[in-house]
Order: structure tokens, then sequence, then C-alpha cells
């Protein structure tokens, strides 16, 4: 090789090792992206449909998003606040109580040598105080990383401002990163990432929706305060896949034991069956309506981008392939891998043998690279 060569390689991986490093900095970044996409189709369909300004329309787009936000927290926070006092300082010592008069009842029906062996719940509460004191031990430390979740949801914030605000100004830097000759190219493939990022967008909307209708009607049904509010938190953590469901049900059911605790098992199977619905046939036909994702290859992204990035990586994990797949599909397979044959004068074959010839040979524009 090349002395060229050799720092060519090098360069590469020292830019790798660059990216690698600052991977939760790019991932707030792409975070910013999904926003500002989503917001700014909003925008558009608002300047389209009243005929506005870009400015007005981007203030109105913001103006809907804050106010559902606001919403939102007044809605759930202040009840389940009350709610929760609630169940730790009348319920839960109610229910540690009902269980150890039915462990002193079955006392009775059970051969000698097994009694010892029942769980002694007097001493629930000594077991307990030892982890509320640890917990107030790591408050610091819960403090200093909520404070870093607001700051970065504060730089998130204001990245996708900023990205509303000019984004076809952001678009041409980017682009201008790449030789001259894939420029075209390059723009092609954002403007495909940008469909399909505003299709995912809609998926993932109408999925929380249809979450939040269903369980909105099983809390109801099962006469469960603040069964709007629930329904509506369901449908948010939705968005975060197979976690999110596991995280909505806690609240519920907890709330549940405020009234009965039949209630909060009823709670639980609906939730299954839910999500049972969401994940097997929901999310599957309208994602493969929307952007072609596969189940198994949804799956298999969420475990992928949750070991090497974290929660951010988990949360991310969907956009980031409906992203990575048009990226790959564009630049490794039809670029590289299909061009590649050409020019070593192998057309692909068809099952029956005979010769396909590419349809779309300017997919790299050749008349730009001379």
């Amino acid at each position: 090789m090349l002395i060229g060569q050799w720092l060519g390689l090098f360069a590469l991986v020292v830019s790798l090792y660059i990216l690698w490093q600052i991977r939760q900095v790019l991932l707030i970044v792409f975070a910013a992206i999904v926003f500002a996409t989503a917001l700014n189709k909003l925008a558009l369909k608002i300047q389209h449909q009243f005929k506005l300004s870009r400015t007005i329309g981007v203030l109105a787009a913001l103006g809907i998003f804050s106010a559902i936000l606001v919403s939102f927290f007044i809605l759930i926070v202040p009840p389940f606040i009350t709610q929760f006092q609630e169940l730790t300082a009348t319920k839960f010592p109610a229910i540690i109580q009902s269980a150890d008069r039915w462990r002193t009842s079955i006392q009775s029906y059970i051969p000698a040598p097994l009694v010892p062996y029942l769980p002694n719940l007097e001493d629930l509460d000594r077991q307990i105080q030892p982890l509320l004191k640890s917990m107030a031990g790591q408050s610091l430390t819960l403090f200093s990383s909520s404070l870093a979740v607001v700051l970065n949801l504060l730089f998130v914030v204001i990245l996708t401002i900023m990205l509303l605000a000019q984004p076809n100004a952001y678009r041409q830097v980017f682009i201008s990163l790449f030789p001259s000759f894939y420029r075209r190219r390059v723009d092609g493939i954002l403007a495909e990432c940008d469909v399909s990022l505003g299709k995912w967008v809609g998926g993932a909307i109408l999925s929380m929706v249809v979450v939040a209708g269903l369980s909105l009607i099983g809390l109801l049904a099962l006469g469960i305060p603040l069964a709007l509010a629930q329904a509506i938190l369901a449908g948010l953590l939705n968005f975060i896949p197979n976690v999110g469901p596991t995280m909505s049900v806690v609240i519920p059911m907890a709330i549940a034991l405020l009234d009965e605790p039949w209630k909060a098992v009823a709670i639980l199977v609906i939730y299954l069956l839910i999500q049972q619905f969401e994940s097997n046939l929901l999310t599957p036909y309208i994602m493969s309506q929307q952007v072609s994702l596969l189940p198994a290859l949804t799956l298999i992204s969420q475990v992928f981008f949750t070991t090497f990035f974290g929660f951010l990586g988990l949360l991310l994990a969907l956009p980031l392939t409906v992203v990575a797949k048009i990226w790959i599909n564009a630049v490794l397979i039809e670029d590289i891998l299909d061009r590649w044959q050409e020019r070593r004068g192998i057309n692909p074959k068809s099952s029956d043998g005979e010769e396909v010839i590419d349809p779309s040979p300017d997919r790299i524009v050749e008349t730009d690279i001379k």
C-alpha cells in the first residue's frame, strides 16, 4: 500500500473512534432531527392549509406541540401524586395486614414443619427501612442523573427549534461533506429518509392512539380512577417498543389496589391482551405499510441499538433502523454491490436464466464524474 492509502486508513480509523466516543451526542442530535422532521410535516400542513408564511406555520406547530405536552403533565402528574400518597399511606398497610391475617388462617391447614417457612409479613416494615435509607443516601446521584436528563432534553428542544427554523440550510451543510459527484445522490437519499421518517412518525402515532383507546375502554369497564390519564400514558409509553408496555401497566395496577386487588390482576390480563394485539398484529401491519420493516428486523434492531447505545438507543431504535435501512440499501447495495457486478461485466440473472438489465443505470450520476 502507498503512504497515501495508509494515511487514509489511519484517518478512517481515527474518525470511527471519535464517532464512537461521541455516540451519545450523535444520538441526541438524531433525536432532534426526528422531532424536527415530525414538526416540519405539521408546519407544512398548517402552512398549506391556511395559506400562512413559513414562520407562522412553524410557530403554530411548536404551539400545538407545547400545548399537548403541558396538558399531558397537568392531566397526569397531580392526580398520580395524590393516588400514590393514598396508596402508600393507607392501602399498602391494609394489604399487609390482610395478607398477615391470611397467613395466620392457613397455618392450621398445612403441616407443622412447613409453618416456619411461611413469610413473616410483620417484619416487612423493618426490611423496607434499610432500603429507604439506601435510596436516601443515593439521592445526590439520582439528582445529578435527573439533572443530566433535563439538560439533554433542553439540548434536544433547542436543537429541534434550530433545525426546524432552517432545515434546508442544515441539509446543504450535510450534503457538502460528500464529494461533488455524489451530492445529488445524497440529496435523493435524504429526501427518501425524510419521507420514511414522516411515515414512521405517522404509524407510531396511529399505534399509540389505538393502544390508548383500547386501554381507556378496559380501564373504564373496570371502573379504575384516572382512566383517561392512564390510557394516555399507556399510549405514549408504547412509543418505546417492548419496554414501554411493561412500564405502562405498573401504575394502573398500583392504583387498582386502592379499590380491589382483583382489579389489578384484571388490568394485567387486559394490558397483556392489548400488547399482544399491538405487537403481533397492529404494529407489524402499520410498519409494513408505512416503512416496510420486517418484525424480526425490528426486534434485532432494538437489541442491537440497546446493547451499544443504552436506553436512548432503545428509544430511537425504530427511526435509526428506518434511516439505516435506506442508507445501506442505497449506498452499499445499489451504488456499490450492484454497480460492482456491472463493472465486472456480470449482469444479474433472473430465475429462468435470462440476463436482467438494470432499469436505472444512472443511480450514480456518471456525467458528474466526468
